[in-house]
């Protein structure tokens, strides 16, 4: 309820400040099952626009544990199904939580890879995620404003969803499975990116 909430006022101030913004691919996005949402950290609009292009679809969301520090930032957070987690080091419940409620609840998931809005190395939290939980993944690109006086100019924001693919647990002739789909996803990002 107040995740639903809290996106119908965000969608309205984006459209005031920034007029309508544009969803490529949206038909790749499953209507009957959970999946997990992974987009490259641009900047900390990139969140808003893929939880608006993913309507009305309600996620949790990974969060560097830094942001529960404050106590009223934290209830937000919190009630928008945020849940912390140790960058440096993440423990089993980084992968068990996300995994259970996959599987439990209505809620998917997103993640950005790369963990930070700095790097552009990905990490393999969602490829685990996918293969425990089976859930598809859904890559996925934004573009547009990255800080809010770009919001203001409207510069035009675009998301763009490419193909749901599943994590198998081995595949004929690949030692490394982790990185294969690394190599997949980021490969998936730049077409989406080039596109």
């Amino acid at each position: 309820m107040f995740f639903s909430i809290v996106r119908s006022i965000i969608r309205l101030l984006a459209w005031i400040l920034n007029g309508k913004p544009t969803f490529i691919g949206k038909e790749n996005l499953p209507q009957d099952d959970n999946y997990i949402l992974i987009a490259p950290h641009r900047s900390w609009i990139d969140i808003v626009y893929l939880v608006l292009a993913t309507t009305p679809k309600q996620f949790s969301v990974m969060a560097k544990k830094e942001l529960f520090k404050n106590p009223v930032f934290r209830w937000i957070i919190t009630h928008l199904n945020a849940f912390p987690v140790d960058r440096d080091k993440p423990g089993p419940s980084a992968i068990k939580k996300p995994v259970k409620s996959l599987k439990e609840t209505n809620l998917g998931l997103i993640i950005f890879p790369s963990g930070t809005r700095h790097s552009s190395e990905l990490k393999g939290g969602a490829i685990t995620i996918a293969k425990l939980s089976k859930k598809p993944i859904i890559p996925a690109v934004y573009s547009g404003p990255l800080t809010f006086s770009e919001l203001v100019k409207r510069k035009k924001p675009v998301v763009r969803f490419g193909k749901p693919f599943y994590v198998e647990r081995k595949i004929e002739g690949v030692k490394d499975t982790t990185a294969y789909y690394s190599d997949k996803i980021q490969t998936v990002f730049d077409e989406l990116d080039h596109n």
